[in-house]
C-alpha cells in the first residue's frame, strides 16, 4: 500500500473512532493533520490567529460530528478540509459583518438605547460617523440596528414595520453607501 493510501486510511480509521469517543485517535489526526490545515486556512484567511482559530473550530466540530463521516461518500481527508473550508468562510463572513463596527464602544449596546444614541457615541471624527451621518436617518437606524444590536433581517423588519424584503434591501443598499463612502 502506498504512503498516501496508508494516510488517508489512518485518516479515515482515525475520524471513524473519534466518532466512538476515542480522544487518542483525535489528538493523533490533530498532530497529523493540522499542520496542513494551518496552512489552508491561512491562505484564506490571511490572518495567523483567524486561521488558528479555524483549525481549533474544526477539530471541536470533528469531535462533535464525526459520526457524520462515511468513508462510502468519500476521504476522511475530504471530510475534514471540507469541514476547515466550510468554517474559515464562516469567520472570513463573520469578519465583514464586524468591519463597521471597529470604530463602536467596547460596551455592548443595551436594550434601552436606541440606534441614535449608538451613532452619537461614535468618534465625532470617525469616517464611519460621517458616512452614517450621510445615510438617510431610518436607513441609518437600520445598520445600527442590524450591526450594533444584531437584529436579523426578520427581527429588523418587525421592529421597523417594513416588509421583510425592503428591510434586506434597505441594509444592502446602506452598505453599498457605507462601502463606498469609507474607500
Amino acid at each position: 500500500m502506498s504512503e498516501v493510501a496508508q494516510a488517508a486510511l489512518s485518516v479515515d480509521e482515525a475520524l471513524q473512532r473519534s466518532a466512538r469517543g476515542d480522544r487518542a485517535a483525535l489528538r493523533a489526526l490533530y498532530e497529523s493533520e493540522a499542520p496542513r490545515m494551518l496552512g489552508v486556512a491561512l491562505r484564506i484567511l490571511r490572518r495567523r490567529a483567524l486561521a488558528e482559530e479555524a483549525v481549533h473550530d474544526t477539530f471541536v466540530q470533528v469531535w462533535r460530528r464525526a459520526g457524520g463521516f462515511d468513508p462510502a461518500r468519500g476521504s476522511g481527508r475530504a471530510f475534514l478540509y471540507a469541514m476547515l473550508r466550510n468554517r474559515a468562510l464562516n469567520i472570513l463572513r463573520g469578519e465583514a459583518r464586524t468591519d463597521l463596527t471597529d470604530t463602536l464602544d467596547e460596551a455592548v449596546p443595551s436594550e434601552e438605547e436606541g440606534p441614535e444614541q449608538v451613532v452619537v457615541r461614535l468618534s465625532e471624527a470617525g469616517a464611519l460617523r460621517r458616512c452614517l451621518d450621510g445615510l438617510d436617518p431610518r436607513r441609518r437606524n437600520a445598520i445600527v440596528l442590524a450591526y450594533a444590536h444584531g437584529l436579523s433581517h426578520g427581527e429588523l423588519a418587525g421592529r421597523l414595520g417594513l416588509p421583510l424584503g425592503t428591510a434586506k434591501s434597505w441594509l444592502r443598499r446602506s452598505l453599498l453607501a457605507l462601502r463606498e463612502c469609507l474607500s
